[in-house]
């Protein structure tokens, strides 16, 4: 009597987690005019001036870059295509969003938006060029709302309005600061994408971003269980085109690991499925698909 045979069950394999020490690194900017955008980082958002060639400049906290800017006297506004949403400036403490929002008060900067997501506080403006930037304090973890939490509230009219008078109350009596003190660095990265899925396809899938929370239109992912280092819409409609030259913008980004080996994970993922790498001082850089690139490196590599 023939026994009756029995396809073996596929091996589940582990989905790719990047590593909770991930931190994001500088983001890099496209602009029109770099001394004019120099002059309005300096004196609107407090950044300090680390580098200021001719054609770039490099902006931080005099310690850290988390911005560089790029000059593209060509570059157009951007269109119906993937690109920038925002990047987050993450001030170490919530004081320090206030000192933030006195210097913008002192200067007369025009701000499009602020709201207390609950995980974070956010001031949201524009640069110059248009470039979309917010400016992010977090609330300490053990307060963040759940993913449910945050989303159902977003989906039920968007998140709550900033309290400035609560949080201005935090530096009452200081005078505005100049310059912006030590810890500030880059939160998150929010982009145009064509796809949300095709966005988990890449960033998930391959990176190895997990999931903190979704909208039919966006996705919000992170390492570490942190509230998000990455977020993608699709709110520029659906479909949107590559990201084109010379548009102003985003250049490239940085994501930055602590240890080679976890450098090398992420490329062999990205290796075996066929993506092209560019190598870079530390690691390599890739392009998403819609053409904007991010830079994965060691922690502390030269740029």
């Amino acid at each position: 009597m023939t026994q009756p045979t029995s396809t073996p069950s596929p091996v589940a394999t582990a989905a790719p987690v990047l590593p909770a020490t991930l931190r994001l690194g500088a983001v890099h900017l496209v602009v029109t005019q770099l001394d004019r955008s120099v002059a309005w980082y300096q004196t609107a958002l407090g950044l300090r001036v680390h580098r200021h060639d001719s054609d770039v400049a490099e902006l931080g906290d005099g310690t850290v870059t988390t911005l560089v800017l790029h000059e593209d006297p060509v570059a157009h506004a951007p269109g119906h295509h993937a690109g920038l949403y925002h990047v987050a400036l993450l001030h170490p403490e919530r004081e320090e969003l206030a000192r933030a929002a006195l210097r913008l008060a002192a200067g007369r900067v025009h701000i499009q938006g602020a709201s207390d997501h609950g995980t974070h506080e956010a001031i949201y403006l524009a640069d110059p060029d248009g470039n979309g930037l917010e400016l992010a304090a977090d609330r300490p973890r053990e307060q963040w709302p759940t993913p449910e939490q945050e989303f159902s509230e977003f989906q039920r009219g968007g998140p709550l309005p900033l309290d400035f008078d609560a949080l201005l109350a935090t530096v009452a009596g200081e005078a505005p600061s100049a310059q912006v003190r030590p810890g500030l660095r880059t939160g998150h990265l929010h982009l145009h994408v064509g796809s949300v899925e095709r966005g988990l396809g890449f960033y998930r899938d391959l990176l190895g971003f997990e999931v903190w929370g979704s909208l039919p239109s966006a996705a919000f992912v992170s390492a570490g269980g942190y509230h998000h280092h990455l977020a993608f819409n699709v709110w520029r409609g659906p479909d949107v085109p590559a990201l084109p030259p010379h548009v102003v913008g985003l250049r490239e980004w940085t994501i930055e690991l602590a240890e080679a080996g976890e450098i090398a994970e992420v490329r062999g993922r990205l290796e075996a499925a066929g993506v092209p790498l560019a190598d870079r001082p530390g690691g390599f850089a890739v392009r998403d698909p819609w053409d904007m690139t991010v830079v994965v490196t060691l922690a502390g590599a030269d740029a």
